[in-house]
């Protein structure tokens, strides 16, 4: 199943490109929406998007780095980086465009009004601060990077959080990732994995870090998760 590119409208002006795949259900369904890494929407993106939505979901992915370099850029343009930087104040920004992308999500007939923040590396805070302020009813991280500035939001979230990285990821520390696991143990709906032997970026296929298994889990999860927005209809 594959989608199109959409313009939303942001709130503080201008509007960004999002691609959204919208398949044609019996009944209303929930969404995903992927915050992406420094990489942008690109294939890989892309291809997530799809396969997520060839199992009935909505899917989306908004660009949220067209305030300055917009548009998918490859692993080896130092652009990529430049543009996530100063890392708290552009997440920061991107919430505006997270709630954006929801909100937009709500103009869809098929969309039951529950959607998930699924968030890879740069974009794995939103797998946190989705649920925890932006309307999102569950967030999903695949091997976020800078998780750290970001522990102190899951307190208080009620709705499911799943954070999952490999223990050979070089951007998180192995102190970040027992902080997590610590937190897991003590908070029902928030549930940590880590792959022994797994790099950070196992999502993409396109990187020499691709882990066959690892994306295969995360994806059965975020299935599992959606699936249980499933319930609620608009």
């Amino acid at each position: 199943m594959q989608g199109k590119f959409s313009k939303i409208c942001a709130k503080g002006g201008g509007a960004f490109d999002c691609y959204l795949v919208t398949p044609k259900p019996e009944k209303p369904v929930a969404a995903v929406v992927l915050a992406s890494a420094i990489h942008g929407v690109d294939a890989d993106m892309l291809a997530i998007a799809d396969e997520l939505a060839s199992y009935g979901f909505i899917a989306a992915v908004p660009d949220l780095f067209w305030r300055s370099i917009a548009g998918p850029l490859s692993r080896n343009d130092p652009r990529a980086a430049q543009r996530a930087q100063p890392r708290l104040e552009q997440i920061k920004a991107g919430e505006d465009d997270m709630i954006d992308s929801l909100r937009h999500l709500g103009t869809i007939p098929q969309f039951n009004g529950r959607a998930a923040v699924m968030g890879f590396c740069y974009g794995g805070p939103y797998a946190i601060l989705g649920p925890k302020r932006l309307g999102y009813a569950a967030g999903i991280c695949c091997h976020g990077s800078e998780m750290r500035d970001y522990r102190h939001e899951l307190v208080g979230i009620r709705e499911p959080v799943c954070l999952i990285w490999g223990d050979k990821d070089n951007r998180a520390a192995a102190d970040v990732l027992e902080a997590y696991r610590d937190l897991a143990v003590r908070t029902a709906n928030v549930e940590v994995h880590v792959f022994p032997g797994v790099l950070h970026g196992y999502m993409m296929r396109a990187s020499p870090s691709f882990d066959r298994a690892a994306h295969a889990f995360s994806i059965k999860r975020a299935r599992e998760i959606l699936g249980g927005l499933e319930s609620a209809d608009r």
